[in-house]
């Protein structure tokens, strides 16, 4: 019999963390949740207390990641990651980035591990470059109110390069995009759950600036998908993963107000310092050694993730 295989997931009781010990555990994997539920919840995973295979550490991977061996994968999701949330919490945004990755990588380089770093769209800042390919440097303000995330994940970048030059480690990265779908939090300030929030509700839609600016929204089965399979390619990375299809804020408004049946009434609000204009993957290199590509229309995404948001019990949404 082959043994089976064990991951350690930091930031795996948050949105997308939740979502990939799913598949994991789907996969055949034994996986460690780490999290210290700063912006994550134990709701997102508990339905999967007593399965098999999953166990649960409530943990700061900025001050110890102290995990038995053996390990075969370790995905480093643990971050704030909503605008929201990055500027409640700057330092701790920060400090998982950088002290937080190098912890996570030396779990890795211990256990002889691949390690995935969750990195960002963000490091392309504002770009000047549309659509983004991962050979673009970015166009980041670094002391922007959007810098504690950005240069976060630029610096974790940088060190999984480094430990990959310096001593071999497995290491890949993944440049995510927009990313929407069940167990995102209704407050936590990105578009899709502040729309479908607002439509339920009957209130207004916010809309910052002209609402012109441009997403490019994947829904959260085909990003896991992607994840696992650059985890299992052996390619170090850096490889976009995110839906090229790209819509503005208008677009997505009056999409989410026809699904849901709203009015969908308007209420323009100044844009953000530093917010981006564009956002849109080159998904060229995923499709080529990943084979991968988005396959759920974002009408279809939508319906899913408003299903959950009309039933998700309300002690969940405010745990979260």
């Amino acid at each position: 019999m082959t043994a089976r295989r064990r991951a350690v997931v930091t930031g795996g009781a948050g949105f997308l963390g939740s979502h990939l010990c799913r598949r994991l555990l789907a996969d055949g994997y034994d996986v460690i949740c780490v999290d210290n539920l700063l912006t994550g919840c134990m709701e997102n995973i508990a339905d999967l207390a007593g399965t098999a295979g999953f166990g649960f550490a409530e943990a700061d991977v900025t001050e110890t990641l102290a995990i038995s061996p053996p390990v075969d994968v370790v995905a480093h999701l643990a971050s704030p990651a909503s605008p929201l949330d990055y500027a409640a919490h700057p330092i701790q945004t920060l400090t998982v980035g950088s002290r937080g990755t190098h912890l996570a990588l030396q779990l890795a380089q211990d256990a002889g591990a691949r390690f995935l770093l969750a990195s960002t769209s963000e490091v392309y800042g504002d770009p000047m470059v549309h659509p983004q390919d991962e050979a673009y440097w970015g166009n980041v303000n670094p002391l922007g109110p959007r810098a504690v995330y950005d240069e976060a994940k630029r610096y974790a970048e940088a060190l999984t390069a480094a430990y990959r030059r310096t001593f071999g480690t497995d290491t890949t990265i993944a440049r995510i995009f927009n990313t929407y779908g069940p167990r995102m939090r209704r407050g936590d300030g990105r578009a899709v759950p502040a729309f479908i929030e607002q439509a339920l509700s009957g209130a207004r839609f916010t809309i910052t600036g002209d609402g012109s600016q441009t997403r490019s929204l994947c829904y959260v089965d085909d990003l896991v998908d992607g994840l696992v399979r650059l985890l299992h390619s052996g390619h170090p990375g850096p490889v976009n993963i995110g839906n090229p299809h790209e819509i503005t804020v208008c677009e997505l408004a009056a999409t989410i107000a026809r699904l849901i049946g709203s009015g969908g009434a308007i209420e323009y609000i100044p844009r953000p310092d530093d917010d981006p204009r564009r956002r849109c993957p080159d998904i060229t290199l995923a499709r080529q050694c990943l084979g991968w590509s988005p396959t759920i229309p974002l009408e279809e995404g939508l319906r899913r993730t408003i299903a959950w948001f009309r039933d998700v019990p309300p002690a969940h949404e405010h745990a979260c």
